[in-house]
């Protein structure tokens, strides 16, 4: 997967970077936002687009140029950078992105890679009713001791199982991985991590429904804070959220 850098260079070796997957309610990409504006993140690089739906916009507050459904953010002063991932990734180009993304990851020699995704919330069984967010790790994945992944091991988020069974066939390779409702191109992701992988890899999953997700991403948000043992009184929400997140306000004289 190519880079185009921006102005501001950032060494990426030994960083952790957080992957929100296009799933049920955006919740990962909501809770990106919460850590681009929190952080004072800066966009670093744009991932090549052509894998997703094309789509533009205005960045946030003012910023010159657009956006593009792929960037990567970061800051030299945080251990961590965020992809933000705007659209979905076409049909006819799932398996060439998922070779790209993790290619990307590999060759940039990140110290772990987590990735964020929403689950159908209509899905779920009594058991999962404790708490929204669980855990999933790849079948090859290496041990988690000492590295920027290691609290998923103490912290009490349970690991993901399925909570409907898959009426379809599965491939072989998809075996141990769970079937993910509404959760995007987050099973053949974890299902394509190669045997030889030496990345710490894991998924963090929320169950949500489509609506005001806001809450639901500040919840999501301080999971993740509390995997990468980041202390956050506050998450700041970004300007866009007030205005164009849902849409503007209705006309209130249209309800009389």
């Amino acid at each position: 997967m190519s880079l185009i850098r921006t102005p501001v260079s950032l060494e990426l070796s030994g960083k952790t970077i957080l992957v929100p997957v296009v799933s049920t309610a955006n919740v990962g990409q909501l809770a990106v936002d919460l850590f681009i504006s929190t952080f004072s993140l800066q966009r670093i690089a744009i991932l090549d687009p052509k894998y997703c739906v094309p789509v533009v916009g205005a960045r946030e507050d003012g910023q010159k140029g657009i956006t593009t459904p792929l960037e990567l953010y970061g800051h030299p002063d945080v251990d961590f950078v965020v992809v933000q991932q705007r659209s979905p990734v076409l049909k006819s180009m799932k398996l060439d992105f998922v070779e790209a993304l993790l290619d990307f990851i590999k060759a940039s020699n990140f110290s772990a890679v987590l990735f964020l995704s929403g689950v159908d919330l209509s899905n779920r069984t009594d058991a999962q009713m404790m708490t929204p967010t669980y855990q999933l790790r790849p079948e090859h994945d290496p041990n988690f001791a000492g590295t920027p992944l290691q609290r998923l091991s103490s912290l009490p988020i349970p690991t993901y199982t399925s909570p409907v069974r898959q009426q379809l066939d599965q491939n072989k390779d998809d075996i141990s991985i769970p079937f993910i409702p509404g959760g995007g191109l987050t099973r053949r992701i974890l299902s394509s991590v190669p045997a030889d992988w030496n990345v710490p890899t894991a998924a963090l999953l929320q169950f949500v429904l489509e609506g005001d997700n806001r809450a639901d991403a500040g919840l999501f948000a301080s999971v993740i804070a509390k995997v990468l043992d980041k202390d956050i009184l506050q998450w700041r929400q970004p300007g866009s959220w007030k205005a164009g997140l849902f849409g503007t306000p209705h006309d209130q004289t249209l309800y009389g």
